[in-house]
């Protein structure tokens, strides 16, 4: 819960600061501008999208992994809305640029710090997030840093396509080019760090082991 409720501040803080959303969330603004579709429901696609996509990944059928990830992506919208309609209501979309550009950073910071939370506490993950520790642990011999980068390519490749049309990008700024750079390395840190006492352990040993089998 922490990390859900954390990850949705911090998604929150770059929203209303209008200096660039994480990657994902700025795709589903392009896509809401080329063709109308409500953002929330996009958002809420994206995500069922990644969960089944996990499934592949995980080359198994895990039903009460896909239930979580679908209950999560849900709560995630709720708390983003309360965040958003309450830091707008504080005024805080106001704030001078430079203001907004630190609400932007320490929102990636933070959404990072609650995507290595709750991929360490194994309960209820943002589906994204359980693609990027598939890949993580699965594929990449524990590398967040590469992980995070694969898993950007999408919502890079549909901004590049929107954009054509749109001729102009939209929620893309210094936040978004922070979390592109940093969001690997803020997660790996952030497991180091924060509440090192969690570990890594949902089904992950298992699956490696299968692969190397």
């Amino acid at each position: 819960m922490c990390g859900l409720i954390l990850n949705s501040f911090g998604n929150a803080l770059t929203i209303v600061s209008s200096c660039g959303s994480g990657i994902w969330t700025a795709a589903a603004v392009n896509i809401n501008k080329l063709l109308g579709f409500d953002l929330g429901i996009l958002i809420f696609t994206f995500g069922v999208i990644n969960a089944l996509t996990n499934q592949i990944l995980l080359r198994r059928i895990d039903i009460p992994r896909f239930v979580e990830e679908i209950v999560f992506i849900s709560g995630f919208s709720y708390f983003i809305n309360i965040f958003t309609k309450l830091f707008t209501n504080l005024g805080w979309e106001n704030n001078a640029l430079w203001i907004r550009v630190i609400m932007s950073i320490i929102g990636v910071a933070c959404f990072c710090t609650a995507i290595s939370l709750y991929q360490r506490a194994n309960i209820f993950m943002h589906p994204n997030d359980d693609t990027t520790n598939i890949l993580r642990f699965k594929f990449l011999n524990g590398s967040a840093i590469l992980s995070q980068l694969i898993d950007m390519l999408p919502p890079i490749i549909i901004i590049i396509i929107c954009s054509i049309p749109l001729g102009r990008v939209y929620s893309v700024g210094v936040g978004t080019i922070f979390s592109v750079l940093c969001n690997g390395i803020l997660i790996q840190n952030a497991d180091k760090f924060v509440f090192p006492s969690l570990k890594h352990n949902k089904n992950i040993n298992e699956e490696i082991q299968n692969k190397r089998e």
